[in-house]
């Protein structure tokens, strides 16, 4: 505390309050106003969604149509709850007596950007609940599903105990014992075959090509099997193997589609939030300002 003296002589201590520039009451109100809306808007944004999608084919709005108007929906109700909870914050607040109007306005804006970032946080919260529990529910259903094929599997693997060949092992395994009459082996044994073609697509999939020998192997397989001549059935093959490359291509393609659809929505939210909390501090500094116009005058009689 400094203290400064006239020029009469006199001691001048500066005037300092007690109490706390931050009322909590006017920023629970204001979040609570916030996520009141939030929620009502989320859910008129989902029956106005479930409008644009239909089981019948060619009746509903496309996925890049239906992302982007959730997108919209979803910043317009950050937007809105976020300036009505900061407008209810500023005009709730106790107007202070003997304060700096520049004081005023930074006390206003921060109570809006808190009011904000309560609603936000609770907001946040009930959306992890419910994305949690739908988690759980698909986890549940996830765990029988794989304790079925957990089932199935230990069956398989106890029919198949008298060979215990790992499935790492088994390409190379055929490569080694593969016949020079491989036509009259596959023709003779067709599970065979096909377990040695599978084997063979897997080991090309884990590798990333399929070696030339295992080509030549395969149009060898296929033309026993099918009657086709070796170019025909190479041509098969080559045929099969361009179709698995383009699926995989796809399947990257789509991960790098939703890889970079995340990151947006991630960006677009940061940013969202940012402007969210700016239109709160903002919104309750306007509260504040319209609340400081009303002034009440107390007459008393003269003495």
């Amino acid at each position: 505390m400094s203290v400064s003296m006239t020029g009469s002589g006199e001691i001048a201590t500066p005037v300092e309050s007690s109490k706390s520039a931050m009322t909590w009451g006017p920023i629970f109100g204001g979040a609570a106003a916030a996520v009141g809306v939030t929620l009502i808007l989320l859910l008129l944004g989902s029956g106005l969604g479930l409008t644009m999608v239909s089981p019948w084919s060619g009746q509903s709005s496309s996925l890049g149509t239906i992302g982007v108007t959730a997108a919209i929906w979803l910043v317009l109700v950050q937007w809105l709850s976020s300036a009505l909870g900061g407008y209810i914050t500023g005009r709730l607040r106790t107007k202070w007596a003997a304060v700096h109007t520049d004081e005023v306005f930074f006390r206003d804006t921060a109570h809006g950007f808190l009011s904000w970032a309560l609603a936000t946080v609770f907001v946040a919260g009930f959306l992890a609940s419910s994305l949690t529990s739908l988690a759980g529910a698909g986890a549940q259903a996830v765990g029988s599903a794989a304790q079925a094929v957990g089932s199935t599997a230990s069956t398989a693997a106890a029919s198949s105990a008298t060979s215990p060949v790992d499935l790492s092992t088994s390409y190379f395994t055929d490569a080694l014992l593969r016949p020079d009459q491989a036509r009259a082996a596959a023709t003779s044994n067709d599970a065979a075959a096909t377990s040695e073609v599978s084997r063979i697509l897997l080991n090309g999939a884990a590798e990333g090509q399929i070696p030339d020998d295992d080509k030549a192997y395969l149009a060898t397989i296929v033309s026993s099997r099918t009657g086709l001549s070796e170019a025909d059935a190479r041509t098969r093959v080559d045929t099969v193997l361009k179709r698995i490359d383009d699926a995989k291509v796809a399947a990257q393609k789509a991960a790098d589609e939703a890889r970079k659809a995340a990151s947006t929505t991630a960006l677009l939210g940061s940013l969202s939030l940012l402007i969210g909390a700016f239109i709160a501090s903002a919104a309750a500094a306007f509260g504040g300002s319209q609340r400081d116009e009303e002034e009440d005058l107390l007459v008393r009689p003269r003495v």
